[in-house]
């Protein structure tokens, strides 16, 4: 996505009109057109204004995704109680059938013993709790993955 792109929908997302926008940065409505097209781009300063009016980052204003953002909305959003009535396995196996699959497959005690372990050390060596610990194992895994893609 360019950024003329990333401030469309930013400025969409908060329900604002070109006008609006306009008037809060003190240039024409035209320039802000001009913008989300890419015709031109905002100053710094410009751009720091929108990512104030919009509520991101300067970082995430310059790659917003709306997509990414609903995603995060809803996340936000969802109570711990409908989090429980949720089957993620059932959820993400629409996408990743592996998911369901590999309960059939593989010596899952095995591996939950070893992955166990390494929660109890977490929670032992920083004084995590039970959730802390799994969340932070989650994250190691996630960043492990990402560098293997590349």
């Amino acid at each position: 996505m360019n950024l003329g792109n990333s401030l469309f929908h930013a400025r969409k997302k908060c329900g604002l009109s070109q006008e609006d926008v306009a008037e809060k940065l003190g240039v024409s409505r035209q320039t802000i057109s001009k913008w989300e097209t890419g015709e031109t781009l905002p100053d710094i300063r410009q751009s720091k204004q929108m990512s104030l009016l919009y509520h991101v980052s300067l970082d995430d204003l310059i790659e917003f995704d709306m997509d990414v953002k609903e995603i995060q909305d809803i996340i936000e959003r969802t109570s711990e109680e409908t989090e429980k009535k949720i089957d993620w396995t059932k959820a993400w196996g629409k996408k990743y059938p592996i998911l369901v699959r590999y309960q059939k497959e593989v010596n899952t005690p095995n591996y939950a013993v070893r992955l166990g372990a390494m929660v109890d050390e977490l929670k032992e060596e920083y004084h995590y709790s039970d959730l802390d610990a799994f969340l932070v194992l989650k994250d190691i895994l996630a960043k492990v993955w990402q560098s293997r893609k590349k």
